[in-house]
């Protein structure tokens, strides 16, 4: 079961860690997180899949979706530290040439 959740560390961008299986049972609730982090935030938006064990079309399509909303806004959508499981479906969709994966892990804060 994925369980998001979000908070804003030292530098100006804003994480969400998420856990588990980013799926079309899931991704309601991390839609609504994703938003109202938008919404309430300024920065860009960090999205932590290192405990993400796998995502599906409808995920995928919220990556996508998300991303193109906070350029939209002039901002970013990270996706940090994917697992390489998740990594493989990035590449097999071909999304890792548009969304921006970064594969080191999230720096540890005080």
């Amino acid at each position: 079961m994925l369980a998001p959740t979000h908070s804003k560390p030292d530098t100006c961008d804003n994480v969400v860690h998420l856990t588990g299986i980013l799926d079309v049972r899931t991704v309601g609730d991390v839609r609504q997180t994703l938003n109202e982090l938008i919404d309430t935030s300024d920065g860009d938006v960090i999205v932590d899949l290192e405990e993400v064990d796998a995502v599906d079309a409808t995920g995928l399509g919220l990556l996508v979706a998300t991303h193109r909303r906070t350029q939209s806004l002039g901002r970013q959508l990270v996706l940090w530290h994917p697992m390489p499981s998740v990594v493989r479906i990035l590449a097999v969709t071909r999304l890792h040439r548009v969304l921006n994966v970064e594969r080191t892990p999230l720096p540890m804060t005080a």
